[in-house]
């Protein structure tokens, strides 16, 4: 088959005309973007000025296959693409419907920790804005959580102690995830500085309830560098907490979650679960017993698995 070509090595606008018809996804917005031959950065500044704020991050997974725009903002994102791009309307979009994804034609998501948190979108974008990489730069080798829950159900604080291993050269900073329960005001939660590291810039989502905070290391790290540090988040807003959930993008590594409630607030029932993703069901479920003295419960996981592993109770 001959296929028509525009720039050496680059689709045309017959390919185009093509990759919409057939898709998926991805590959047509991949190819939209080769034949107009628009930057993410141009493509994002386009967007903005028709009032839809999407991160580059965001843009680059969309095309690359590792995430579907699924959010009401993100498919109205995708309606402002068609115009950017000078497409018919419709012609991104309807890809997107079910009818329009044959089984094998788009890879699963990528197992990243943007793609196991509900409010996934938020984070890309707070993460483009530091210029955040998928992994930092490191890969934790263990870490101990601290989870403190109010005597108003609220989670109060969370206190984080960290080994990591870098593996890549000039590694000096980590930028720590806080996702806040419904109705979280992100500029009420604080961040604290602990062992080895001060707090650099701090960016607060006010539509979703994520603050993305950068911890600065007292030493900049190589390749095969191990390091540990410590930090914490403040919170103490928004509703009443039932669950709290890690998620994991690479496996390996060892992981300590420690559940402590205050005495006149006590869960009438803990458990441990995993969920491979978002909205799945939990599975290993695991009754866990409150310690009397100190009324917290924990997991300890040796070598964690990519997914969400977590502690979830019922009040009443």
């Amino acid at each position: 088959m001959v296929r028509s070509e525009g720039r050496e090595g680059q689709p045309g606008p017959a390919e185009l005309d093509r990759i919409l018809r057939t898709g998926p996804f991805y590959a047509a917005l991949r190819t939209a973007l080769a034949v107009r031959g628009l930057a993410l950065h141009r493509v994002r500044h386009r967007l903005a000025q028709r009032g839809v704020r999407v991160g580059v991050t965001s843009l680059s997974y969309w095309q690359q296959g590792e995430r579907r725009p699924q959010r009401p903002e993100s498919l109205r994102a995708v309606t402002a693409l068609e115009e950017v791009l000078e497409l018919p309307a419709g012609a991104l979009t309807r890809l997107l419907e079910p009818s329009a994804r044959p089984a094998g034609t788009e890879r699963p998501p990528a197992r990243s920790y943007r793609s196991l948190v509900d409010v996934s979108d938020a984070v890309e974008e707070l993460l483009a804005g530091l210029g955040g990489r998928a992994d930092n730069g490191l890969h934790t080798l263990g870490h101990f959580e601290r989870v403190q829950i109010g005597p108003a159900r609220r989670l109060l604080r969370r206190d984080s102690s960290q080994l990591v291993r870098a593996h890549r050269d000039d590694v000096d900073r980590y930028l720590a995830i806080h996702q806040g329960e419904r109705g979280c005001s992100t500029d009420g939660v604080t961040v604290r500085a602990g062992d080895n590291c001060r707090v650099g810039r701090v960016r607060r989502h006010h539509e979703a309830p994520i603050v993305v905070a950068e911890l600065l290391f007292d030493v900049r790290l190589g390749a095969g560098d191990t390091y540990v540090f410590g930090y914490a988040f403040e919170d103490g807003d928004g509703g009443p907490c039932s669950e709290y959930v890690r998620g994991f993008s690479y496996a390996g590594g060892q992981y300590v979650l420690q559940i402590r409630f205050e005495e006149d607030a006590l869960p009438v029932r803990c458990r441990r679960f995993s969920r491979v993703s978002v909205g799945a069901p939990p599975r290993d479920e695991e009754e866990l017993t409150l310690s009397g003295r100190h009324r917290a419960v924990h997991l300890a996981e040796q070598t964690v698995r990519p997914g969400l592993l977590g502690i979830g109770w019922d009040w009443d």
